[in-house]
């Protein structure tokens, strides 16, 4: 069985999102992205999913203002993707955000325009969830790494 906690230690949180994230290449195959996710993940309000006492995903949210959180990395190792563990972390995030009067919870991800599978299937994951494509910025990460912008409301 899955369980899902709310991690407040730094080096707790530092250590979850190194060794998830060293896990999924497909998705996080750059270093220097790795180490900031995991510096500045320490500070944010973090999730994780344990599976036999192990951290098997998580996911930590950056808090922009009163009205508007993002999904800042999020990541679930791919033995365990599929069974509905992204969909409990979003929940968190998402009642994270109704808790504190939070309106808007957005991400970024790879644009279609990038044609890369698996970011395709995040994608689809973040429209089922209720998210919505806002704008592509272009040149925010950089030329081959368009980025998308999704965003979801709470009324």
């Amino acid at each position: 069985m899955i369980k899902i906690l709310k991690i407040d230690f730094p080096n707790e949180k530092a250590t979850i999102c190194r060794t998830i994230l060293r896990n999924l290449p497909n998705w996080f195959g750059i270093e220097s992205f790795i180490k900031k996710y995991v510096d500045e993940s320490k500070t944010m309000p973090f999730f994780t999913a344990i599976h036999n006492k192990a951290a098997v995903g998580f996911v930590s949210m950056k808090i922009h203002n009163a009205y508007t959180a993002e999904i800042y990395v999020m990541g679930i190792l791919q033995k365990y993707q599929r069974q509905g563990i992204g969909k409990e972390l979003i929940k968190c995030c998402e009642l994270f955000c109704k808790d504190n009067q939070i309106e808007y919870l957005t991400v970024k991800t790879l644009d279609e325009s990038a044609k890369i599978p698996d970011y395709e299937k995040t994608r689809n994951f973040y429209l089922l969830m209720k998210f919505r494509p806002l704008e592509v910025f272009p040149l925010i990460w950089d030329k081959n790494n368009p980025c998308l912008l999704m965003a979801k409301f709470f009324k």
